[in-house]
C-alpha cells in the first residue's frame, strides 16, 4: 500500500459508553453539544484538511473492539474517547495496538481534576497524543493532530 493511498482512508472517531447522552448527561460537566454535534466537527475538521471521518458510537466493550480490529488497513487513524473504559480496559489497550496506526485518546473533561479513579487511563500508553479538558473542540484537536501525523 502506497504511503499516499494509506492518507485517503478515513479516520476511525470512536466514542464508549454513554457518550450517546453527550449534551443530556451531566451538562455542567459535558456541556450541551450532541454527540451528532461532535460528529459533525469532526466531520468538518476532516474536510478541511481533504480527508474523511468514519464515526462509531456503542456502549459495549466488544463492538468498540472488533471496529479497532476493522481499522486495520481501512483507516488511517483512530480518534477515541473510551469513556468510563478509559480507566478499566486492558483489552481496550490491548486491541488498539492492532491496526498498527496513529491513536490519539480524547476527553471532553478534564479526567485529572475529577475522581481519583478517573486519573489513570489504560490508553494513554499506547496513544500518541491525548487530550482531556477542552470540551468537545479538543475531538476537533485530536482530528487535526491525526491528520498532521499521517499528512
Amino acid at each position: 500500500m502506497t504511503h499516499g493511498h494509506h492518507n485517503a482512508l478515513p479516520i476511525l472517531v470512536l466514542n464508549g459508553p454513554n457518550l450517546n447522552m453527550l449534551g443530556t448527561r451531566q451538562p455542567e460537566v459535558y456541556g450541551t453539544e450532541t454527540l451528532d454535534d461532535v460528529v459533525a466537527l469532526c466531520r468538518e475538521t476532516a474536510e478541511r484538511h481533504g480527508r474523511t471521518i468514519r464515526a462509531e458510537q456503542s456502549n459495549h466493550e466488544g463492538a468498540l473492539i472488533d471496529w479497532i480490529h476493522e481499522a486495520r488497513g481501512t483507516a488511517s487513524g483512530i480518534v477515541i474517547n473510551p469513556g468510563g473504559l478509559t480507566h478499566t480496559s486492558v483489552v481496550l489497550r490491548d486491541a488498539l495496538v492492532v491496526p498498527e496506526i496513529p491513536v490519539v485518546e480524547i476527553h471532553i473533561s478534564n479526567v485529572h481534576a475529577r475522581e481519583e479513579f478517573r486519573h489513570h487511563s489504560f490508553v494513554s500508553g499506547i496513544a500518541v497524543s491525548v487530550i482531556a479538558g477542552c470540551g468537545v473542540r479538543g475531538y476537533r484537536y485530536a482530528v487535526d493532530e491525526i491528520c498532521a501525523r499521517t499528512s
